[in-house]
């Protein structure tokens, strides 16, 4: 892959090991995981005391680690990073919509909702922090305000007109959820495999464009797409 300059002048002034610095280089495109910020990180791999292991695990023993190409590590403190599980929302919970649909069949292909927000079938149902309004850029809390802001514009219309009840067009949605999918595929986050992408290779997390973008549709947008009865 092409690694930027600045990158490659960085990773040669910190690591003098060429056979680290080939260990440190990733085989995908940057910014296709969650970039990590840190000052310290590639000095501390340098330090004499650390050796970096690339080898796949085989097997925990009593006494430590042994990898794939049969080495054994002993180790006091295993730290188990298990990962995030970011594509299995409102999980464990169980939510039935209409005619008892359960929120996990209406998922089965894919976690989706109109901005985020809302599923057809869901009545009175809003979920916040929902598929594909995750940020690799920027703060999270923006983007809840913004979402905060369009649940209560659909609580103050269901209030003005009497309704009782709100929920997302199935059209409204399919359409939302087909942008949402063409505009993430030309990202970066489509050239490999990380927990922005569920088990079948959907990126159901990640918000494709700029914060200020979302905020102005949740706060602007019409609310013709849902229907109040």
């Amino acid at each position: 892959m092409l690694i930027a300059k600045p990158f490659r002048k960085l990773l040669a002034a910190e690591i003098a090991d060429p056979v680290l610095r080939a260990k440190l280089v990733p085989d995908y495109p940057a910014g296709c995981k969650r970039i990590l910020l840190s000052s310290e990180y590639l000095s501390t791999l340098s330090q004499p005391n650390v050796e970096l292991v690339t080898s796949p695990i085989r097997e925990l023993t009593a006494a430590g680690v042994t990898t794939e190409d049969g080495a054994h590590y002993a180790a006091d403190v295993l730290i188990y990073g298990t990962g995030f599980a970011a594509t299995e929302f409102l999980a464990p919970m169980r939510i039935v919509g209409r005619n008892g649909l359960a929120l996990n069949d209406a998922w089965r292909d894919g976690a989706s909702a109109y901005f985020g927000l809302a599923v057809p079938e869901f009545p009175n149902f809003f979920i916040i922090y929902g598929p594909n309004t995750n940020l690799g850029h920027n703060s999270i809390i923006y983007m809840l305000e913004a979402q905060i802001a369009h649940v209560m514009r659909c609580v103050g219309r269901m209030r003005r007109c009497g309704a009782d009840m709100v929920e997302i067009g199935r059209d409204a949605h399919a359409r939302h959820d087909a942008h949402i999918q063409e505009r993430l595929a030309a990202t970066v986050w489509a050239g490999c495999k990380s927990w922005y992408l569920d088990a079948s290779g959907r990126n159901t997390t990640n918000w494709p464009g700029f914060t200020l973008t979302y905020r102005l549709l949740a706060l602007h947008a019409g609310l013709e797409v849902y229907r109040f009865t």
